[in-house]
Order: C-alpha cells, then sequence, then structure tokens
C-alpha cells in the first residue's frame, strides 16, 4: 500500500516515470487497477478506482491508495478527522454522529480506534514534527490523550508546511500519508512509512 496524491493524472507520471518506491528498493511501473469504491466526504460522495503499480524488481503489486482515502474505510480521512476533531473538543459520539450524517457506530468505532492508539500516534507525530524543523512549535498538553494526538497532529501539519514553503497543509492528509492509509488500521504507528517521497500528495 502506497500514499499517493488525489490528482489521478500525476500518479499516471509517476508510474510511467517511475518516482513511486517499492519497500524492496524497487520502482513501481503501472499494473491495472483495484476494484472500485465509494468515498463519502463532507459534501458528496466520490465513486474512485485506485490505480495498481507493479513493482520492476520483486514483482510484487502495490495499490496506490489517495491520499484522502484510509485503508478499508467508506469516509475520507477529512470526515473522520473531523470528528477526531470534535471529540478533542470535547463532544460526544453522538452529537458527532448527527453533525456529520453518519451511524453511531460509525463513529463511535473510529473513536474508540483512535484513542486506543493515541499515545504511540501523538509520539510518532511529534517526533515527525521535530525532525522536520530544528524548532518545531509543540502543543502544550491538552485535557485527553486523544487530544494530545489531534494537537500533534496539528504541529507535524505546520512543520510539513514551514519545511516546504507552502502557507498551509492538511493535517489530515499528512495523517493519511505518515500512517500510508493505516491511520485507524492495526500495526500504526511502528510500520514502515512510504518508501518514495511522500509529501508530494499532500503539498
Amino acid at each position: 500500500m502506497l500514499t499517493v496524491s488525489a490528482d489521478q493524472v500525476a500518479v499516471e507520471r509517476g508510474l510511467r516515470e517511475g518516482t513511486f518506491g517499492c519497500p524492496c528498493g524497487g520502482v513501481l511501473a503501472p499494473w491495472g487497477w483495484a476494484r472500485p469504491r465509494l468515498l463519502r466526504d463532507l459534501s458528496c460522495s466520490l465513486r474512485v478506482r485506485p490505480r495498481r503499480g507493479r513493482c520492476r524488481a520483486c514483482a510484487v503489486t502495490h495499490v496506490l491508495l489517495l491520499v484522502d482515502a484510509l485503508l478499508r474505510r467508506a469516509d475520507t480521512v477529512a470526515v473522520i478527522g473531523s470528528a477526531l476533531a470534535d471529540k478533542a473538543a470535547g463532544r460526544g459520539h453522538r452529537v458527532i454522529a448527527a453533525r456529520l450524517g453518519r451511524p453511531v457506530s460509525t463513529v463511535r468505532g473510529w473513536l474508540r480506534r483512535f484513542a486506543s492508539r493515541a499515545e504511540p500516534v501523538r509520539a510518532a507525530l511529534t517526533a515527525l514534527a521535530v525532525t522536520l524543523v530544528v524548532d518545531a512549535v509543540l502543543p502544550d498538553p491538552a485535557q485527553t490523550v486523544l487530544a494530545d494526538a489531534v494537537a500533534a497532529l496539528g504541529a507535524a501539519a505546520s512543520a510539513v508546511a514551514r519545511r516546504f514553503g507552502v502557507p498551509v497543509v492538511s493535517g489530515w492528509r499528512v495523517a493519511a500519508v505518515v500512517s500510508m492509509g493505516r491511520l485507524l488500521a492495526p500495526g500504526w504507528p511502528g510500520g514502515s512509512g512510504n518508501t518514495s517521497w511522500p509529501w508530494a500528495a499532500v503539498l
């Protein structure tokens, strides 16, 4: 799995030019498509069909997951991130579900999954921020570990923006890129990140 830009033209060009890397050190070439899926955003639904790439060295195939998507989630990272930000601000899952128009059980599942790994996520995002810029502005402790993790994401997004000289970077897209779409999936943080330059997907 590799997180790539939502710009499909750029993805096709990257596959042709060999800019996407495989964990083995090889490069990916075009190799068909993954199954179509419906991705629910904040105000609309998007029908997407992720590209597949095949490593020219080891012949393993990888799904190129759009930066707005998370692994095995029907909602975009912006929708899920909005729910997590609301929870960090002290809102309950029923209120959040009503605001987003999503089932209560779905929202409760997002919040529980993120809360179960909030501390290692906070640590990983804080480490990312201080790696990118020497004088990263780190947030003060919040009321909960989940709120600390959301604040650390904001610090990481600011560090990415400063490092690459852009005005604003989406924190939730940063979360999708550094977790390779596994923000709510088992094995992250702790797994390997994108093997090619990851920030092109969010800048």
